[in-house]
């Protein structure tokens, strides 16, 4: 979890300086936090254009009945939460998307232990989210790549670092 938005983009860096494209990272972030950090009048980067993504039309799931709104192939791997105020993009945003209402249906927290993050520790991002927060994970290939993350995201004054 990161607490602005230089610090995920160099933790983003590091992801890309390994191989990882915006395929294999999940970024967690309330739309104002999207709007503040990453909107029209802010630089172009790629964490940035992962961060937009999830703001198209045509890209939202409705956080109440959990539909899908628009194909999950036309909006790629982001989607909007407007019930819960959310952008999250990656494969979870894909996982979310597939399970339609029963992926909502606990909340952001319900969503992450579904996807297999501790309940304690999906609290923690669910606050740190609503305190403007931007929770970035990744699933590395092997420990080596795991280390080096969990070393960088420390190194970018990341929060809340754990392994999965």
């Amino acid at each position: 979890m990161f607490r602005d938005r230089t610090s995920a983009e160099k933790a983003y860096q590091s992801l890309s300086s390994r191989g990882y494209g915006k395929e294999d990272v999940n970024v967690l972030m309330s739309d104002e936090t999207r709007k503040t950090h990453f909107g029209e009048d802010t630089a172009h980067t790629d964490l940035g254009d992962k961060a937009m993504e999830g703001a198209g039309v045509g890209s939202a799931i409705g956080g109440t009945a959990g539909a899908i709104i628009g194909a999950i192939a036309a909006i790629g791997t982001s989607v909007a939460l407007p019930g819960l105020g959310l952008i999250i993009a990656g494969p979870l945003a894909a996982a979310l998307a597939g399970a339609g209402a029963g992926g909502l249906t606990g909340g952001l927290v319900g969503a992450l232990v579904g996807s297999g993050i501790p309940e304690e520790h999906a609290a923690e991002y669910e606050q740190g989210i609503k305190s403007g927060n931007i929770v970035m994970g990744v699933k590395p290939r092997n420990a080596e790549d795991a280390k080096y993350f969990e070393d960088e995201f420390r190194r970018h004054s990341a929060d809340k670092v754990y392994k999965y």
